[in-house]
């Protein structure tokens, strides 16, 4: 696991009562006595991009909290490939599948962009537990919503074409990152790293981002992508509402 030191300019709230992000993750079922349990027992890192939370085939001894920044899952193919499985954001709980079963991490977490996450170790997450009913039944149905959209990149890979693929995963990347003032995806990732996503070559995305942008469906300016028509990118990708 490697992490940097969190710089004291940043403004990380040591208090989790008093951080926004929880509303958007499984501690928004805890109280103010619990949430007063895991500020104490947490600790709060800075990495910067390229950095890495949690490395694949690891143990884990806790999760981590995205407050925030944005960072990705990703798994190292037989040949030697990263296989982007998904990205992450602020309020999210990473790790917490590997340390419930007693599993090896099943995926390398890397920061896109710096970011701020905090590391609840794992005691304090099993007390919580152990305790909380609302706060378990809330990490069950995240793990079991993992599982379904990991079930859909299965499909997806094996009976989409390539373009159906990309023009879902521009999609994917639009829903969870949003857009900048530019009206741009609020992430610039290079076409290898997309096309990591999509499981196929650098050529492939390069070339079929071109197409779409012919076609008016995107605006292209660097490693920077507008979405201009996502009704249409729906429709190419096969993707129902």
């Amino acid at each position: 696991m490697q992490k940097s030191r969190l710089d004291p300019s940043e403004s990380i709230p040591f208090s989790c009562e008093n951080c926004i992000k929880k509303d958007f993750s499984a501690l928004s079922a805890l109280g103010s006595e619990d949430l007063g349990k895991i500020s104490h027992a947490k600790s709060c890192s800075h990495f910067k991009k390229g950095e890495v939370l949690m490395q694949e085939g690891s143990r884990p001894t806790g999760v981590y909290c995205i407050h925030n920044g944005k960072v990705k899952l990703s798994k190292m193919g037989t040949e030697g490939k990263d296989q982007i499985l998904r990205f992450a954001n602020d309020g999210d709980i990473l790790g917490y599948r590997s340390l419930l079963s007693g599993e090896t991490l099943s995926a390398t977490i890397q920061a896109l962009d710096d970011t701020h996450a905090c590391f609840i170790p794992k005691a304090a997450l099993f007390d919580m537990i152990e305790t909380n009913p609302k706060f378990s039944l809330d990490l069950m149905k995240m793990a079991c919503h993992e599982l379904g959209e990991a079930g859909k990149i299965i499909t997806n890979l094996a009976q989409k074409t390539v373009k159906e693929r990309l023009a879902e995963v521009l999609l994917i990347i639009h829903k969870t990152f949003g857009e900048n003032p530019e009206g741009q995806l609020d992430i610039a990732l290079t076409r290898e790293e997309i096309a990591n996503m999509v499981g196929t070559a650098t050529e492939s995305v390069i070339r079929l981002l071109s197409e779409f942008k012919d076609q008016g469906y995107i605006e292209l300016k660097g490693r920077r992508i507008k979405i201009l028509d996502a009704q249409e990118l729906a429709i190419v990708g096969n993707v129902e509402d």
